[in-house]
This record gives structure tokens, C-alpha cells and sequence, in this order.
């Protein structure tokens, strides 16, 4: 008897619109990607899904935000790679997110691009690496902010690479594209879903894809490593939920993103951005969290790296 009244919540579940919280500002990959998964939940499940930027802190903002919202599935977040990377970078945090953020669902997995502005003289890694060794602590390295993919992505590249370039965090992948276009930077490593329609139009220059094989998206495009083996740096993106929401309203959400998965339009949306489909149970997503936490903890700490 007590279990009824549970189930026929998540039954009527959702009965109102549902908070979609995105850490970054608009424009960028896990905006992209909640924008994508938030139109299809809200046809699925007949309410809309709001999203809602709260940029800061490398998304700790919205990530703290969700947790300490009531867990009826009413406030939810996008959970991504700098929720793993923050675990480590940051020495004090008013939560902890693998305690109290619940994985719900994993959407997809995404590398960044090795790219630079088009008036730099590389053309490609091996080139840019011997142009950065030339002008050591001149080349300004955007990211999306401190402790995002991309900043990350480009700590993993220096280290391997052996160069020296002045980290600029923006808030957020979209000004720094747009900073990267204007020549205010010389190098990104966006998400490809937020870059790839730069890189086809031309306006700036991909030297490579920070996955560990090609992308679909841009075959003719190398990885990273096949000039720097070993190299690898991918972010994730999924939908994450304060801790002590009910099975019944993670099973629903759950469903109804694997089933946006399979959807041959939605799929086709999602892999035309360079994403690996991430479709499975929220225990799976979860422990792809904790993988990535552990791999990130060691290049943070092997780097000295500390948020500001």
C-alpha cells in the first residue's frame, strides 16, 4: 500500500513545467544538447521543459542551485564533464556532486576541437606545437571557464605537447568563439557541437578533434592523437536530479530521454554535432561520472591546477 500512492505520483508525473538548469552561457554545447533533449522531452511528456542558464563557477552555480531544490523532479540540471573535473579543481564546495546530485540519463558524449583563430600560420597539431614553442607564454588559450573541457583539454595538450600558453576563461564557449573568430585569441578547444558550424563556414581553422578516433561529423579531420598518442579528452553531457528524487519520476525521465535517443530524427540531430549516443540506465551514467572524475582528479593535481 505505501508503495502506491509513489508509483501514481510518477504516473501524473510531470504535471507542471520542469527547470532544465544548463551551467553555461547560451550557444555552447551543453546548451545545444539541452535545447535538443528539452524540445523532445517536452513532446514526449506533454509539459515544458525550460531551460534555464545560470552560468558561474564552473557551472557549481547551477549545479548547487538544482541540489538544494526539492527532489520532485521539478528542477533538474545537465550534468556534463565539469561537474567531474570540479570534484578536484575546486578545494571547498558546498556539496558534493556525486553524493547529492542522482544520475538520471546519459544523452551523449562529445570532443572538442583543436581550433584556431584563421590568422595563425599552423595548419596543423604538429605545426601549432612547434608555432607555441617559438612564442612561449604569448598564445592566449580560450575556454568556456575554469575547469570546462575545453580548459582541461587544453591543460592534457600542454602537458603532452610540452608548450606554454596563458589560460582566458570566458564564461561560457560562445564568447569565446566569438573572441577566436576576432583574433583576441589564438587557440579553443570548443566542443564540436557548438564549433562545428564555424568550422564549415569557414571562419576558423580546426586543426583536429580531441577524441580518441575520427568523427563522423568531420571525417577528414585528424585526432590529437595521431600526433600526440595517448591523447584523449571528451565531454559528456546528461541529465542529473537532487538526490532523494523518487525511481518512480527517474524511471520516467529516463525512458522517455533513451527513447529520444532512438529516435532516427533526434539521433540524426545529435550525431551530426559529432555526439556518441549515450542511451542505458541511470547506473550507467553514473559510473561514467565516476570514471571521468577519477581520470580528470589525476591531470589536475599532476598540473597544480586550483580554481580561482
Amino acid at each position: 500500500m505505501p508503495a502506491a500512492p509513489r508509483l501514481a505520483f510518477a504516473d501524473a508525473y510531470p504535471s507542471r513545467p520542469v527547470r532544465l538548469l544548463v551551467g553555461f552561457t547560451p550557444a555552447g554545447g551543453n546548451d545545444i544538447i539541452a535545447r535538443l533533449m528539452g524540445q523532445w522531452l517536452t513532446e514526449r511528456l506533454g509539459q515544458t521543459f525550460v531551460i534555464e542558464n545560470r552560468p558561474g563557477a564552473g557551472t557549481n552555480i547551477a549545479a548547487e542551485l538544482v541540489i538544494n531544490s526539492p527532489p520532485d523532479g521539478y528542477t533538474l540540471f545537465v550534468t556534463n564533464l565539469s561537474n567531474a573535473i570540479n570534484a578536484t579543481l575546486y578545494e571547498k564546495l558546498n556539496f558534493d556532486f556525486m553524493r547529492d546530485m542522482l544520475p538520471v540519463a546519459g544523452i551523449a558524449q562529445a570532443p572538442a576541437v583543436l581550433a584556431t583563430n584563421a590568422g595563425l600560420p599552423a595548419r596543423t597539431v604538429t605545426e601549432f606545437i612547434a608555432y607555441a614553442k617559438v612564442h612561449p607564454g604569448r598564445i592566449n588559450m580560450g575556454s568556456a571557464g575554469i575547469g570546462s573541457t575545453g580548459h582541461l583539454a587544453g591543460e592534457l595538450f600542454k602537458m603532452m605537447a610540452g608548450v606554454d600558453m596563458i589560460h582566458v576563461p570566458y564564461r561560457g564557449n560562445a564568447p569565446a568563439l566569438t573572441d577566436l573568430i576576432a583574433g583576441q585569441i589564438e587557440v579553443l578547444f570548443p566542443s564540436l557541437g557548438s564549433s562545428i558550424a564555424y568550422v564549415k563556414a569557414g571562419k576558423l581553422r580546426a586543426l583536429a578533434v580531441t577524441s580518441a578516433r575520427r568523427s563522423d561529423a568531420l571525417p577528414d579531420l585528424p585526432t590529437v592523437a595521431e600526433t600526440l598518442p595517448g591523447y584523449q579528452a571528451a565531454s559528456f553531457y546528461g541529465i542529473g536530479a537532487p538526490r532523494n528524487t523518487s525511481a518512480g519520476i527517474v524511471d520516467v525521465l529516463n525512458k522517455a530521454v533513451n527513447a529520444g535517443l532512438a529516435d532516427p530524427k533526434l539521433k540524426a540531430r545529435l550525431t551530426d554535432l559529432g555526439s556518441v549516443l549515450l542511451p542505458g540506465p541511470p547506473a550507467a551514467f553514473g559510473r561514467l561520472i565516476a570514471d571521468e572524475t577519477e581520470k580528470w582528479g589525476k591531470v589536475i593535481r599532476f598540473a597544480g591546477l586550483k580554481a580561482q
